[in-house]
């Protein structure tokens, strides 16, 4: 057996084991197992490639192996679940990086052998080659100054209010055509010197698109977009795939881009928009128009509570429904609210989580906390699943969630997230909503659940408000 044939073979195995550790990832309870297994793949896929002939000197690539290995184990370790969101959005920008890096490296070899002998080498077609060396450097690039910039608002660094200018849609579509017409004339001219200027065009309109584009996201969209631009990094990996003619590669970066636009088209249905609306309507830049047009004033008043009073009506409570958002993040409450759902059942209540999709800033963000906290899987109930459910809820306890649960999203039609699917907490017999403050959520929308009569308010850090309630409970218990 040829080494060739090897190689290839070993890929088949870790595509198979790609495959099946993203079907696992689907389910809490097989996630881990799933995720591996996927580690599994791509140790084999990358063992494999390293056997290639054509790596010649294993230097460099053992400084690289060594130098992210430590990078990857140190932020394994020290990186909070509350940075998860920036994080994926690191990994997405430096995804897109690398793919970009690939295409890069390819049209300087080429520039260095000159086409008769490269093709000569590593067979292909010219045409062919550039147009993915192209796509490469564009959706790559795209995707790792949209990531960056994505990252900065999701740490804060950055406003996570959109960034508007005049005609913003039409120099994001103009950049869009010269990216495109650059890779056009990149592919088809014979012409060094011209292909030289149009891919510096490409690489150029590549990195300024990725900012513009992102520019205009609101905080209630950066679910879609963190999607999306997963999406774009597993598209930019299998187009670097082809470049470099690697089977597994390519792969990989299908079921990363498939899988992330299935991710997208879930969130966007979520936020009861479509992916096209999205696409052209500079993401989120019509929410903050329409927020700003709205003149609805909001009617009634804060009622705040103690943690005393809290716990009086939870230990009278037979069914309790936790609704967790970015907040709970925030003040990593996560496991605290486990154990609080622990007290609740050894007094006799039926404790559920309601996960809204979009919840957090990142999709799943909120299964990851709770996972993390070891909350049961079988806990953990679906917006579609817990509403009908709602009216029969003696507490729903909204732990730092703004948009998923505002009853603004049904009933305002001046609402900017007007029919937005949400978990109507609001139909709770009792609402417990922690909060640190009076101030609107990180999409800028106020709460009109804050102000129902059912409603009431638990200032403070969740983490902290939490605890307050379980010392109540633990003092029932020892009296």
């Amino acid at each position: 057996m040829s080494r060739e044939i090897a190689i290839n073979l070993v890929y088949i195995v870790a595509a198979i084991l790609f495959i099946f550790g993203l079907k696992m990832l689907g389910r809490q309870a097989s996630a881990r197992r799933g995720n591996t297994i996927s580690a599994i793949g791509m140790l084999l896929a990358v063992v494999a490639t390293l056997l290639d002939h054509h790596v010649v000197n294993y230097t460099w690539i053992t400084v690289g192996l060594v130098v992210g290995t430590a990078i990857g184990v140190f932020c394994a370790r020290v990186v909070k679940m509350t940075s998860m969101p920036e994080m994926v959005a690191l990994l997405n920008g430096f995804g897109g990086l690398a793919s970009l890096l690939v295409g890069w490296a390819e049209y300087g070899k080429i520039r260095a052998y000159g086409w008769e002998r490269y093709l000569s080498e590593f067979a292909g077609n010219p045409v062919f080659t550039s147009v993915v060396i192209a796509l490469t450097v564009l959706i790559g690039g795209i995707t790792f100054t949209g990531s960056m910039y994505a990252f900065a608002k999701l740490a804060e660094w950055l406003s996570g209010k959109p960034r508007l200018f005049r005609g913003q849609q039409l120099v994001n579509f103009a950049l869009c055509g010269l990216g495109l017409a650059g890779s056009v004339v990149f592919a088809l001219s014979g012409d060094p010197a011209v292909a030289q200027l149009a891919f510096f065009v490409v690489l150029a309109v590549a990195l300024i698109l990725g900012w513009t584009l992102v520019m205009p996201i609101g905080g209630g969209d950066m679910p879609v977009v963190i999607s999306l631009l997963n999406s774009l990094s597993g598209l930019a990996a299998c187009a670097a795939g082809f470049v470099i003619a690697n089977n597994v590669l390519v792969v990989a970066g299908c079921l990363v881009g498939t899988s992330g636009v299935i991710l997208t088209v879930i969130m966007c249905k979520a936020m009861n928009r479509s992916l096209v609306s999205v696409l052209s309507s500079g993401f989120g830049s019509g929410v903050v128009a329409a927020s700003a047009a709205s003149g609805d004033v909001i009617q009634g008043e804060l009622k705040p509570l103690s943690p005393e009073d809290a716990f009086a009506v939870l230990e009278a409570a037979r069914q309790v429904v936790f609704i967790p958002g970015y907040g709970m993040a925030v003040s990593q409450a996560q496991h605290v609210v486990r154990e609080l759902a622990e007290k609740l059942e050894e007094n006799g209540a039926e404790v559920r989580f309601a996960i809204h999709p979009v919840a957090g800033r990142m999709p799943g963000h909120m299964n990851v906390l709770l996972a993390e906290a070891n909350v049961p899987y079988e806990q953990l109930v679906e917006m579609d699943a817990i509403n009908p459910m709602m009216p029969t809820m003696d507490v729903a306890i909204v732990i730092g969630a703004n948009d998923v649960v505002n009853p603004a999203a049904a009933r305002d039609k001046s609402s900017p997230i007007y029919g937005m699917p949400i978990i109507r907490a609001h139909e709770a017999r009792t609402v417990i909503c922690l909060k640190r403050g009076k101030g609107a959520g990180f999409s800028g929308i106020e709460n009109h659940l804050f102000l129902m009569p059912n409603s009431r308010m638990l200032y403070g850090d969740a983490k902290a408000s939490l605890q307050a309630v379980i010392a109540e409970f633990k003092s029932l218990n020892a009296a």
